[in-house]
């Protein structure tokens, strides 16, 4: 039997990536995201509309998450794992230095977006004893400059994962963490506003985690026994590793 994953924040980077590794592997996903003219050519990539639907919203607006949500086609409607993937970070600077409103949009995104289209498909997912996949980060785990209130965010989503497993409990539902270091995609764009010579910075000589490793990741748990639950992963590149504790001398 065909099985259905909605994967959020699919127009690029990990998004774009697990869609591809999941339709490789026969599944129907349906795939959301702001940007109209990158889900559409994701489709014509992946097979067309019998095997990927398109949902084009702001995962931010509640009423249009409603609205995206009840146009699902009925092909589309058994949705056997939700992946929540829409997120961001915006800025890199101290905690005094920060934009109130870029601190909004992430806590909006990250946090409301997630837990908002969690709860509209809860009872789909009870039904069909799902699996919902979180994409939290290292920094749930370790604090670093700059990180204030999108590391707040994603310790959030890594709570939150654990208080949907304890609340699912007997219902077979799994639920699973996924917690990435340092990883080259779109995301580091976006958190700099398109500040190319700090991405290539960031990367440059690392070895990053690409997002094709993420679905790989992803695609594990999911196609583990109904009996396995992966409560957590973090994953970093070998080349990233723990800081010394930050010391200020007088």
């Amino acid at each position: 039997m065909t099985k259905t994953a909605m994967i959020t924040g699919a127009s690029s980077g990990f998004g774009d990536a697990i869609a591809r590794r999941f339709v490789r592997e026969g599944w129907k996903i349906i795939v959301t995201g702001r940007r109209k003219d990158r889900l559409e050519t994701l489709v014509d990539a992946l097979g067309g509309p019998d095997l990927v639907c398109p949902l084009v919203f702001d995962i931010r607006d509640e009423a249009a998450t409603r609205e995206a949500l009840a146009a699902i086609p009925d092909a589309f409607k058994d949705i056997d794992a939700l992946i929540n993937n829409a997120g961001l970070a915006l800025g890199t600077g101290p905690i005094d230095q920060c934009d109130l409103d870029d601190w909004k949009v992430m806590i909006d995104t990250n946090i409301t977006g997630l837990v908002t289209i969690s709860r509209l498909l809860i009872d789909t997912l009870i039904a069909r004893k799902g699996l919902i996949v979180n994409l939290a980060s290292v920094a749930s785990n370790w604090p670093y400059p700059g990180g204030n209130v999108y590391g707040g965010t994603k310790a959030f989503v890594q709570q939150f994962s654990l208080g949907l497993r304890s609340d699912l409990h007997g219902k077979g539902v799994r639920v699973t963490s996924i917690e990435p270091g340092l990883s080259e995609s779109e995301f580091t764009l976006v958190r700099t506003g398109g500040d190319k010579a700090a991405y290539d910075r960031l990367y440059s000589g690392a070895d990053p985690l690409q997002p094709e490793d993420i679905a790989e990741t992803i695609y594990w748990v999911a196609s583990l026994p109904a009996h396995v639950n992966i409560n957590s992963v973090e994953i970093m590149p070998v080349s990233q590793s723990w800081s010394p504790f930050q010391v200020a001398r007088k």
